[in-house]
């Protein structure tokens, strides 16, 4: 499996009084995990932090112990509740203060759409604006029964980029899509379920452990094939014919060539759980 070549993270700038809001990156059996951390203002994402998220993707994704790469927030209070807007007045009221912010929030969500890993959002109760934004960014989002979700842009008067419009659309589709904007109310998980802005929604109670339990089950498959369906599929969402599709059909060839496939069909004949090495 190829990895990108990992970019240096800006370093955490801390206020006035020592407090740090951060990205911060890690990696526990196999699953690399990419933690929002601002819990004073929800997981509020900072300039600084959407600057310090391509350089954490790239770490998570460069690592080969790394077999699904999972984005939470801080604690159990939020996934990431949005933009932090406390900076708006000071980092984004010129015309080149707005470039550079979008710049950094374009850059930070190419780097989560262009992992070449399995991403999973594991949101817990808030998920708004950015924070959902972040959350289309990956392939599966997971929740606890109390999450809620919003993209509040219209009670903002801010103007939501066009990628960003084009994940949810292909995702529930262009009528769930304008209510989402138009009425920026808050749904409740089974409703994000329903429409298909979530793929499951978990338990509040013992939520930790279902969560891992449902990465543990992605990270104990075959890595190339995971990364072979990964470019399908968003070529797949793609107009016409995928313009990587010679890449695509390489990456279907080399599950076949590789040394997984012949350990997941000696596993399935000898009846017990496969030891994949993602080769």
């Amino acid at each position: 499996m190829t990895h990108p070549m990992p970019e240096p993270m800006p370093a955490p700038i801390p206020e006035a009084d020592g407090y740090t809001p951060r990205i911060v990156a890690k990696v526990e059996d196999g699953v690399g995990w990419m933690i929002v951390s601002n819990p004073r203002r929800r997981n509020a994402l900072t300039l600084n932090m959407w600057r310090q998220i391509p350089g954490a993707m790239a770490m998570l994704g460069a690592d080969p112990s790394v077999r699904v790469v999972a984005i939470r927030g801080e604690g159990d209070a939020s996934f990431v509740s949005g933009a932090d807007i406390t900076e708006f007045g000071r980092l984004r009221s010129t015309p080149e203060q707005v470039a550079a912010y979008d710049h950094a929030g374009r850059a930070a969500g190419e780097a989560i759409a262009g992992c070449p890993l399995p991403t999973v959002a594991v949101i817990r109760t808030w998920c708004v604006g950015g924070g959902l934004g972040t959350a289309l960014g990956c392939d599966l989002r997971i929740a606890d029964a109390e999450a809620r979700f919003a993209i509040p842009a219209a009670r903002l008067g801010l103007g939501y980029r066009y990628p960003g419009v084009k994940t949810l659309v292909d995702l529930v589709g262009p009528s769930h899509a304008a209510e989402i904007f138009y009425t920026a109310r808050h749904y409740v998980a089974e409703e994000a379920l329903r429409i298909g802005l979530i793929n499951r929604v978990l338990p509040v109670e013992g939520f930790e452990a279902a969560a891992a339990d449902y990465l543990a089950s992605i990270a104990g498959n075959a890595p190339l094939t995971m990364q072979a369906a990964k470019m399908a599929i968003r070529g797949a969402t793609a107009a016409g014919e995928p313009a990587n599709i010679e890449a695509i059909d390489a990456a279907i060839q080399a599950c076949f060539d590789s040394e997984d496939y012949a350990e997941g069909r000696a596993a399935f004949k000898e009846k017990r759980a496969p030891r994949f090495r993602g080769r």
